[in-house]
């Protein structure tokens, strides 16, 4: 393995726990209502908790990343 690649790893690691993040917080904002507009995802309850889901695979992905391999 490169020594080059570890960094641009590490990069997408940080950009998909940045985009679980943010997507989920913004459907547990439309799942309960706190975030209106015009979409089927507004005042549905799944919504916020399938945001929720994706909330703890970021935090999952941010924890695992933080262990080195052996």
């Amino acid at each position: 393995m490169s020594r080059f690649s570890r960094p641009l790893a590490g990069a997408a690691a940080l950009a998909s726990v940045d985009l679980l993040v943010a997507m989920g917080l913004v459907w547990v904002g439309q799942g309960t209502g706190l975030i209106r507009g015009q979409s089927f995802m507004v005042d549905d309850i799944r919504w916020a908790w399938v945001g929720g889901v994706l909330i703890l695979l970021g935090i999952g992905v941010a924890v695992q990343g933080r262990w080195p391999r052996r």
